[in-house]
């Protein structure tokens, strides 16, 4: 991708698992991507939006043409703004219920006249149904995992736990 021989600038459509400890690392990614030259499009449900919305004002997200918000919906019923959305509900939702919404949300950005179309995607590694849409538009869809190193680590013992029966722990009040 090269940005300084003349040719379009790449368009990067970045879209997080609806939570706080997913967007805010994907937030970093798409502010490095974008001083690299990339036009940015990140992609918030529509509860998260109206939140930043609510938070930083109506006017928070104008600003940098090449650097832009999208939302789509998250599959679940209307709730207080300043409730926790329910994480099981919500992985549940976004697997069954984002797939249209995220083709519609590229389909829209690739026939703008004030956009580049989308070059690739980079999604939560929760958020596996960016997969068939990547592959509907055919293009590149990198997943990022936003957890720590020592959760990753944690994450690959786990079958190792469950052989050795040292986990789900037994007993107790649980």
């Amino acid at each position: 991708m090269d940005l300084q021989g003349g040719s379009k600038k790449p368009h990067a459509l970045l879209i997080p698992f609806p939570s706080q400890g997913h967007i805010n690392p994907f937030l970093k990614l798409a502010k490095l991507l974008h001083r690299r030259g990339f036009h940015i499009t990140f992609v918030n449900t529509e509860f998260n939006h109206r939140r930043l919305l609510k938070s930083r004002g109506p006017e928070a997200l104008n600003g940098l043409s090449d650097f832009h918000f999208e939302a789509i919906p998250d599959g679940l019923p209307p709730t207080d703004m300043d409730a926790t959305q329910s994480i099981p509900a919500l992985c549940d939702s976004t697997r069954n219920n984002s797939l249209l919404p995220f083709c519609n949300l590229i389909s829209k950005l690739n026939h703008s006249h004030d956009t580049p179309p989308v070059t690739f995607i980079v999604s939560d590694g929760v958020m596996s149904f960016t997969l068939k849409a990547s592959q509907q538009f055919g293009l590149p869809n990198i997943f990022f995992w936003t957890h720590s190193a020592s959760g990753v680590m944690s994450y690959t013992q786990c079958n190792n736990l469950m052989e050795r029966g040292l986990t789900p722990l037994k007993g107790g009040d649980q």
